[in-house]
């Protein structure tokens, strides 16, 4: 059965599901990072997916970070998969802009948290409704 790791629960807001993934957003407004965590037990690496499930593990990173690019007019995307923190099987998906943050530098650890308002939280909710594909589904749908 699958259970979020309760460190990405803590730290993160629940957007949806994909087919496969659960949508998640760091609660960091400094940056629209967006996580992927396969809905799958004891999953820690791609490899241990099965075939079908680490393509749609792919195409459903493709797909957000597509829609990411435009709805957010990214400079750049840094899509990875760590877990040196946490072990369960995640994907990042974070919008750079030249003039953010922690620009060029990689955005963990830099800043502390600055945490989404629920105001915030509810415009970025808003701004996906209309470009994310027709089988995902949003939280308390």
């Amino acid at each position: 059965m699958f259970v979020l790791d309760s460190r990405l629960k803590q730290d993160t807001l629940s957007i949806g599901d994909f087919p496969l993934c659960r949508l998640l957003l760091s609660n960091d407004a400094r940056y629209p990072w967006f996580i992927l965590v396969p809905r799958r037990a004891d999953i820690m690496e791609v490899f241990q997916l099965e075939e079908q499930d680490q393509l749609q593990l792919w195409q459903e990173t493709t797909v957000l970070s597509r829609i990411l690019k435009d709805v957010f007019e990214a400079d750049k995307l840094n899509v990875a998969a760590l877990g040196n923190v946490v072990s369960q099987l995640h994907m990042h998906v974070i919008v750079r802009h030249r003039d953010d943050a922690a620009w060029p530098a990689p955005v963990w650890g830099k800043h502390p948290a600055l945490p989404y308002t629920d105001e915030q939280f509810a415009v970025i909710v808003e701004r996906l409704k209309p470009v994310l594909p027709k089988d995902f589904r949003f939280e308390g749908k």
